[in-house]
C-alpha cells in the first residue's frame, strides 16, 4: 500500500468523518493548517488517528504559505493528497518538486467555477498541470475543466459529504412531528434555511418572498436556524414586513437529531444565495432544496439538486421566481411529499455520502 500524505489548508469540522476513514483503511498521514482567512470550525485534531501535526497557515493578502509543508517532500511518503488551492504558495514548491521524482500529487479541489478571468485561467491551467491526478468536488467543474484542456483522464469526481453514517441512523428513526405546528400555532407548511446568517445567503429575500406568498393567499411558516455572523438584523426586516408572526428564529443547533426532525417536517430548504452543503443537509433528511441558477456563483452541491425532483432553481436575485418556486413544494400534497423525501434520500446514497468518497480514493491511492 502506498505512503500517503495529506496536506490540508484546514481539518474542517464537517470533514472528520471521511478524515478519519482515510486514516484507517488508507493510513493516510494528516498535517492540518491552522486557519484560513473564511472563519470556519476546526475539528478537535487530536481526535483524528492519522493525525501528525499542525501547519502554520502565513498569508500575504489572498496568498498563504504553510510552514513545514515543503518538507514533507523528503519524508517516505509516496502519494501526496493536498486542498488543490493555486493560492498556497508551499503546494507549487511541492508540486515542481514532485516533477523531479516519481512521487504521485493528487489535488483534491473546487477546480473552475466559471468566473474566472484571463490570468487566473492560465494560472489554473499551469497549476493542474502539474497535477498527476485531481479530485473535483462536482461534474459542472469536471466539464468547464474539461473545456480549458484539462484532461479528463486525470480527473474524478469526488462529491462532498457530512458525517453520512450518523445522518442515515438519525434519518430511519426520524418521522412526522408537531413541532411546527406547536410552535405556530397553525397548520401551515413550513420553509426551512439551516446555516450561518450571512449576507452572501441574501436571506431578506427569502423574507420578501414569504410576504409575497401570504398577500397572495399562500400562508407558510419560516424557521431560520443558525447564527447571525455578519449583523443583519433579519429581526426587524420581518417586524417591518408584518411576517413576525411566522418567522421562527431558532438560533445556532449543533443537535443532529433536532436538525433530522426540523429538516424531515419542513417541506422545502432555501438559500437564495449559494447553496453548499445546505443542499446535502436537507436531503439527507428527505427536504428538498431551493437555490438561485447562476451556477458560475454557486457551490459543487448544487448539482444534488434535481428540478421538480429533489428541489429547484429560480432566476438569481428575482424574488417574484423565488416565491413561485416555493410555492410549488409547499402546495404539494402527502404523497407528493412523500416521493421528494424518497427522491432526496436516494440521491445522498447514490454519491453524497462518506462510502462514495472513500471508494473513489481507492480507485486513485
Amino acid at each position: 500500500m502506498k505512503q500517503v500524505c495529506y496536506i490540508a489548508n484546514q481539518g474542517q469540522h464537517y470533514r472528520f468523518p471521511v478524515f478519519q476513514r482515510m486514516s484507517e483503511e488508507l493510513h493516510c498521514d494528516f498535517y492540518l493548517g491552522d486557519r484560513t482567512q473564511t472563519p470556519v470550525k476546526s475539528f478537535d485534531y487530536e481526535r483524528l488517528t492519522g493525525y501528525k501535526c499542525t501547519l502554520k497557515n502565513r498569508f500575504l493578502g489572498p496568498f498563504y504559505w504553510q510552514s513545514g509543508a515543503v518538507r514533507l517532500f523528503w519524508k517516505p511518503y509516496d502519494c501526496y493528497l493536498f486542498t488543490g488551492e493555486p493560492f498556497c504558495l508551499s503546494t507549487w514548491c511541492l508540486l515542481l518538486l514532485a516533477k523531479l521524482s516519481r512521487k504521485k500529487m493528487v489535488a483534491w479541489t473546487h477546480g473552475w467555477y466559471g468566473r474566472e478571468g484571463r490570468v487566473k485561467t492560465w494560472v489554473k491551467r499551469l497549476y493542474f498541470s502539474l497535477c498527476t491526478d485531481i479530485l473535483v468536488y462536482g461534474e459542472y467543474a469536471i466539464r468547464l475543466m474539461t473545456e480549458e484542456g484539462i484532461p479528463a483522464s486525470k480527473m474524478r469526481c469526488i462529491a462532498n459529504s457530512l458525517d453520512s453514517d450518523r445522518n442515515l441512523a438519525i434519518r430511519k428513526k426520524t418521522t412526522v412531528t408537531d413541532i411546527y405546528s406547536s410552535h405556530f400555532g397553525n397548520a401551515h407548511p413550513t420553509v426551512i434555511y439551516c446555516g450561518r446568517i450571512q449576507r452572501v445567503k441574501k436571506l431578506d429575500m427569502l423574507l420578501d418572498s414569504i410576504k409575497l406568498l401570504r398577500d397572495s393567499g399562500t400562508p407558510v411558516n419560516l424557521v431560520i436556524v443558525g447564527s447571525d455572523v455578519d449583523g443583519i438584523g433579519l429581526e426587524q426586516q420581518a417586524a417591518q414586513l408584518g411576517i413576525e408572526d411566522s418567522v421562527w428564529f431558532y438560533g445556532p443547533c449543533y443537535d443532529d437529531e433536532r436538525l433530522g426532525e426540523l429538516f424531515y417536517n419542513a417541506h422545502v430548504c432555501v438559500s437564495p444565495g449559494n447553496i453548499g452543503l445546505t443542499a446535502i443537509h436537507a436531503l439527507s433528511f428527505g427536504c428538498p432544496a431551493i437555490t438561485h441558477d447562476n451556477f458560475a456563483h454557486q457551490m459543487p452541491e448544487f448539482e444534488a439538486i434535481q428540478p421538480g425532483v429533489t428541489g429547484d432553481f429560480f432566476k438569481e436575485d428575482d424574488t417574484k421566481d423565488l416565491a413561485e418556486k416555493i410555492r410549488a413544494w409547499v402546495t404539494t400534497d402527502d404523497e407528493g411529499r412523500a416521493k421528494a423525501r424518497e427522491a432526496a434520500f436516494a440521491e445522498i446514497d447514490r454519491k453524497w455520502n462518506v462510502d462514495y468518497q472513500m471508494e473513489i480514493l481507492h480507485q486513485i491511492l
